[in-house]
């Protein structure tokens, strides 16, 4: 293993029915003027926005709102929860919602504190932001892991980039899956599969021996197949969506990512697609992965093979290390059929080899990546793809 320094420095509240208790607890460690952070308004349908109000007014917090954050959270959208920041002198963000919304107030945080543009700042200038506004979670759609760490994906418009920035860590996040049981299935299944692709895409780094985060990861995307197939089922089931918000926390606080080098190829051409269409995340890696991962495993064979038999449960009686290798990603490409994702781009309604193009093009390329891609490879991948 490389060697690492790892803090852990996000406070997590997990159970059914945590909320109230959770949150009560918090709030005491912060000031007043609360920014209150959420998306398209269905915490407003389920009666949520009304408690969460209730119970920031009766801890005598003064509650200012930042609401309609998008999927797939653009530039444009940080900025105003800066100035909004600024104009109210927040002193916290309460950022409640998914993926989208957490890794929105993860960089609103830091720019309403910076002196610099974010993105110029972090991209032009190859620097780091400083502290920003304390903020916390309240899960209430899982699969992204957003709230256990300070990496935000933010769709540039005006640079046609959907790209990583660096944010605040969230002082604490609430993981009550009695928040997300309004969740719409689709919604649900997409989310899970993108923590099982967090755990691959970890898993599937340059060639290695097998080491106690991988084996680590195997058990977390054993975890999400089980409890994928629970939820396809019936979306209610609570242990199973537990269960699933764990391996979301657990894929992308870390962990698994210790002394290792990993890949997200898949996850950085699915940024730049959903850039160019505002693709579905979950849905866009779904038909991006086992086209790439049939690209990928004749270079690391034995990474592929052993993903074949520990996870997806491959029978390797017979069978090569190269035929294992190759029968990931079938099986791969199987379990997303049996789960009702969609597996071919014009399903998601791309089908312009101009914006296939323009993706292979501007894609960031990962140098984790089992072997090295080419631009016409992975124009190539997504032809595949269609």
């Amino acid at each position: 293993m490389n060697p690492f320094d790892y803090t852990f420095p996000v406070r997590v509240h997990f159970g059914a029915g945590t909320l109230k208790n959770a949150l009560a607890a918090e709030l005491p460690r912060y000031g007043k003027n609360v920014l209150l952070a959420y998306g398209g308004g269905s915490i407003k349908r389920t009666g949520l926005y009304d408690a969460l109000k209730k119970q920031l007014s009766e801890a005598g917090k003064a509650v200012f709102d930042f609401g309609g954050i998008m999927s797939n959270p653009t530039y444009a959208k940080v900025q105003e929860g800066a100035r909004l920041a600024k104009e109210h002198n927040i002193d916290f963000i309460l950022a409640v919602g998914g993926g989208s919304v957490i890794d929105c107030c993860k960089v609103v945080s830091v720019q309403a504190k910076a002196d610099k543009d974010i993105w110029t700042l972090e991209y032009d200038e190859k620097g780091k932001p400083g502290a920003g506004i304390p903020f916390g979670a309240i899960v209430t759609a899982s699969g992204t892991g957003a709230e256990m760490n300070n990496g935000a994906v933010i769709t540039n418009e005006e640079r046609q980039q959907k790209s990583p920035l660096w944010g605040s860590f969230a002082d604490f996040a609430i993981l009550d899956v009695e928040m997300m049981l309004t969740l719409p299935r689709k919604q649900v299944i997409s989310g899970a599969f993108d923590t099982l692709s967090h755990a691959m895409e970890t898993y599937l780094g340059s060639p290695r021996t097998p080491n106690l985060a991988d084996e680590m990861g195997e058990s977390v995307m054993r975890a999400v197949i089980r409890n994928l197939r629970i939820v396809v089922q019936n979306e209610k089931d609570v242990e199973a969506r537990s269960e699933l918000a764990w391996a979301s926390a657990m894929a992308e606080n870390g962990m698994l990512k210790l002394g290792k080098v990993t890949d997200f190829q898949a996850h950085m051409i699915e940024h730049q697609l959903g850039a160019l269409t505002d693709c579905n995340h979950g849905a866009g890696l779904a038909v991006i992965h086992p086209a790439l991962y049939r690209h990928l495993a004749p270079a690391a064979p034995a990474q592929f093979a052993r993903l074949a038999t520990e996870v997806f449960g491959v029978d390797a009686t017979g069978k090569t290390e190269e035929d294992l290798a190759l029968a990931m990603p079938e099986a791969l490409a199987a379990f997303i059929e049996e789960i009702g994702m969609p597996t071919k781009l014009g399903e998601l309604g791309i089908t312009d080899d101009v914006i296939l193009r323009q993706t292979a093009d501007t894609c960031i390329l990962t140098p984790g990546c089992a072997k090295k891609l080419s631009r016409d490879e992975i124009y190539e991948i997504l032809q595949e793809c269609k």
